[in-house]
Order: C-alpha cells, then structure tokens, then sequence
C-alpha cells in the first residue's frame, strides 16, 4: 500500500516506521514546510493519507486529500465536531474519511469496558464519577478527544449524569484524584507534565471506597499501529 503521511512529527515518524514495517511504502510527507506537496504527484499516487497534525489545519488538510482524490485516515483531535455535517456530505460523495479520537487497539478495549462499567454502576447511586487524562506538556487541547469519547461512552449509560465540565490542572502538577463535586456534570481533570504519551483513569468514588479502571500507554507505538491498521482496512 502506498502511504502519504500529514504531519511528519514524532507521531508521522513513527507511523513511517510502523507501516514500512508491515510492508508499506511512504510515498510523500508533508509538514508545515511543504504544503504545496499536497498538490504533487507523489501525493496524488498514495492509496491513502495518514493525518496527524493540529486542529487548526486537520480540517484543510483533509479537505487538500480529497481534492487530490486520497482516502484519509484522521487521528487529530478537537476538529470534527464544528465540521462533521460537510465531511459526512463529502464522504457520501465518494471521499473516504476514517477518524478516530484514538486508535490504541488498548483504548478500544478500554472504551467497551468503560461503557460496560457506567451500565453496571448506573444502579449504584452512591457512587460518584470522575476522570483524569494525564499527557505531555505539549498537548494544546484539553480535555483530549479520548477523554471526551471516554465521558460520552459514560453519558450514554449513567443516567444521573449529562454532561462533562474539564478542569485544567497547572502545567507539570502531577494527578491527585481530585474529589469530583457533586452534581449532573462528569469532571475531567487534565493534567499536563513531562512526555506522558497518555493515562486515562475514571473512577467511581463512594464514602467506603473507590473503583478505577485505568489505560497508561507505554509509548505512542500503539496509536501509530492502530492507525496503518485503519489505513490498510
């Protein structure tokens, strides 16, 4: 498979490094120095697009793929939400978009747990929730789009709660299990220090105890792996 990569940071270098491993080849990068590669034909020859940038371009970079006539896979966060009805209106015209908040094969696992653990604690109104993300300081967005994927797969099942608040902790405080305040909303604390690749923990908190179900990922090698598998599917 020919593989264009969008973004050429320490997420595109690993993600080279992934897909050349099973067997794929990169046939452009791009980065914030050459956008008009975009328009090259080594760009227009790739089977697909990975993309991993900033929000404030995800959405023209994307937009850039499909008037080249390249799939793309998406792993950017905090873009979709204000652009999903033109990118859905773009996809049913024949483009190809597969996004995801993120593509941990582990994260997936811990998502369904995650919303199989609200349906349960859903009849155990004594117990409050909460979650904390913990990731790199150079994160800009807050609360991360897993943590919020996290709190919805939560929303959907809980019902004494409908929405989610974030808090942001100062940058290099390190997590603390904040006690969450009581009230309809489920409280995100974020903090921000060191190279953290990503922790998130939730956590239901009773005046006896608490329960914690935590996903630490080790390196960014997963989120790399998890996106040349959306790309080769």
């Amino acid at each position: 498979m020919k593989i264009a990569l969008v973004g050429y940071g320490k997420m595109g270098h690993i993600i080279e490094e992934v897909a050349k491993s099973r067997g794929h080849q990169i046939v452009c990068t791009i980065d914030v120095d050459n956008p008009q590669d975009f328009e090259s034909d080594a760009f227009k020859s790739a089977d697909v697009a990975i993309e991993f940038t900033m929000p404030s371009s995800a959405y023209n970079n994307v937009k850039k793929a499909f008037a080249a006539g390249v799939k793309v896979v998406s792993g950017t966060t905090s873009w979709l939400p204000e652009h999903r009805d033109e990118m859905e209106r773009l996809c049913a015209e024949g483009h190809t978009l597969f996004w995801s908040s993120n593509f941990s094969i582990g994260v997936y696992i811990f998502s369904a747990v995650n919303s199989y653990l609200a349906g349960i604690m859903d009849k155990f109104e004594n117990y409050d929730v909460a979650m904390d993300e913990v990731h790199h300081c150079h994160k800009l967005d807050s609360p991360s789009g897993t943590a919020v994927t996290l709190a919805e797969g939560i929303l959907a099942r809980l019902s004494r709660k409908g929405s989610w608040a974030n808090e942001l902790a100062p940058l290099g405080e390190v997590e603390s299990f904040k006690t969450p305040a009581q009230g309809d909303a489920l409280q995100i604390f974020s903090y921000r220090h060191d190279e953290v690749p990503g922790i998130h923990t939730v956590r239901y908190e009773s005046d006896a105890d608490r329960i914690v179900i935590t996903h630490d990922a080790k390196s960014r090698r997963g989120f790399a792996l998890g996106a040349v598998m959306a790309a080769e599917y």
